[in-house]
């Protein structure tokens, strides 16, 4: 059984699916100077890729951010940290393993996954953002019953402390963005019984969308969106395109694993989702002006009937 609860009185559940990507967005056009705030509904952006390495190396990109958010203050932050993590356990001398894109987590490892995810890499996200003005508040999945969630196990096999999100509650969120205050998620859960969980950071901004209602959900990463055939960035997808384009070998070995992340994040949210690249020269605009036909990267629909792979550019 899963259970959300999005903290708005009377609106209990997904919020309904967009006809297309123009009509849930409300494009509008305006200048990166000039943006203008999308609602009352919460955009949720996870933060991933070589972003997270350094983020202080990326000063340019979290001005982009904070700009962003101090002129829509209902933005939520979802973050993860793989590589961060793979150094740390290495320094200990401990081997990282993955399986079916999922990082094995033995229980010996949790306390250490969690320091840096929960710890130093959220702490880092928070200071860079309140350098720029952002009153950003550092969270775990678990804070305020934001989540609940249980060892996985949808695997053939044992992954350890690996969870998935249950349900949720948006009270604690809605209460910070009412407050102007942006919160910054870790990875990190737990269980019923108080034990970490370490939670597949798509999965959990996903889920996070799903608990607030999302007008939409932002996956950043080091690729600038799907490609078709031609090199060419293609605007929207579906299943039924993604299915399409695997078919034809457009899309192969790590892409593939991205594109079904992000569409099953989409189905999982009920919520269009848009993978752009954090590097992408158009990512101010993207972030700026979000909803734009312009916009940078490739957007997913949780509706078979929106598929549209035509649109490249």
């Amino acid at each position: 059984m899963y259970e959300y609860t999005n903290g708005i009185s009377g609106n209990y559940g997904v919020a309904a699916h967009p006809r297309s990507w123009s009509g849930l967005l409300k494009p509008t056009m305006r200048t990166s100077t000039e943006p203008k705030p999308l609602g009352n509904s919460p955009i949720v952006i996870k933060l991933g890729g070589a972003l997270l390495d350094e983020p202080t190396d990326h000063a340019p990109f979290f001005q982009t951010l904070a700009n962003f958010i101090q002129h829509d203050q209902r933005v939520v932050l979802v973050h993860g940290g793989g590589k961060s993590v793979d150094r740390h356990l290495q320094l200990l001398g401990h081997t990282s393993h993955k399986r079916e894109g999922i990082r094995i987590t033995p229980p010996e490892q949790m306390q250490e996954i969690a320091g840096v995810l929960a710890g130093q890499l959220n702490a880092r996200l928070v200071g860079l953002l309140r350098a720029r003005g952002v009153n950003a508040v550092g969270l775990t999945l678990a804070d305020g019953a934001t989540t609940t969630a249980r060892k996985t196990e949808k695997f053939s096999f044992d992954a350890g402390r690996v969870g998935e999100i249950t349900g949720g509650d948006a009270n604690l969120i809605q209460t910070l963005l009412r407050n102007g205050c942006t919160p910054i998620f870790s990875s990190i859960a737990m269980d019923d019984s108080g034990e970490l969980l370490n939670v597949n950071a798509d999965e959990a901004a996903a889920a996070i969308a799903r608990i607030v209602s999302a007008r939409l959900l932002v996956l950043l990463t080091d690729v600038a969106g799907v490609k078709d055939d031609a090199g060419k960035i293609i605007h929207s997808l579906d299943r039924t395109g993604v299915e399409r384009l695997t078919q034809s070998g457009a899309i192969t070995g790590g892409m593939l694993a991205k594109v079904r992340g992000a569409l099953e994040a989409s189905e999982q949210s009920g919520v269009a989702t848009l993978v752009a690249g954090w590097n992408d020269a158009n990512v101010a605009d993207a972030l700026l002006n979000i909803g734009s036909e312009t916009a940078a990267g490739t957007m997913f629909l949780p509706s078979k009937q929106l598929c549209d792979i035509g649109g490249s550019s």
